[in-house]
């Protein structure tokens, strides 16, 4: 399945650089979010301005990256939204990669079509036990000559 990422970015060249990046680390669907619908079932990456234009509610705040001066006066209202996922941008591509990651992970309409079962074929089996086996240890004895 592949996932959605839109991306927000003021910055084009910053922008392909992530799009580039992204299509060298998963099976991710990237496109350019022209118009911001935070309520899509995809990750959304979004800069200062594009943070801006959001609604103040956000249904899925866990589903956005924001990507921005560490500084910036917007923090606080990524805070307030309750986004989770804010890296800078002097930060690395990999750090930004791996944010992008966790919101897919966090993110709850990426996932409602998959079972949570999904790695066993089988609907009926039942979970492994996590009890430790206890082996009674006995005392042995040594040989001596």
């Amino acid at each position: 399945m592949l996932q959605k990422v839109r991306l927000a970015l003021a910055d084009t060249a910053y922008a392909a650089a992530l799009r580039d990046a992204l299509a060298h680390t998963c099976a991710w669907h990237i496109d350019s979010a022209e118009s911001l619908d935070p309520g899509q079932p995809c990750v959304l990456v979004v800069d200062d301005a594009a943070l801006a234009r959001l609604p103040l509610s956000l249904s899925h705040p866990e589903c956005i990256v924001l990507i921005t001066h560490m500084n910036s006066e917007r923090m606080a209202q990524a805070w307030d939204a309750g986004i989770v996922s804010v890296v800078g941008w002097n930060d690395p591509m990999d750090t930004v990669l791996l944010a992008i990651m966790a919101a897919a992970l966090r993110c709850p309409t990426l996932h409602s079509s998959s079972p949570a079962r999904a790695i066993s074929p089988n609907a009926q089996s039942s979970p492994a036990s996590i009890t430790p086996i206890i082996r009674r240890s006995s005392h042995k004895r040594c040989k001596t000559q």
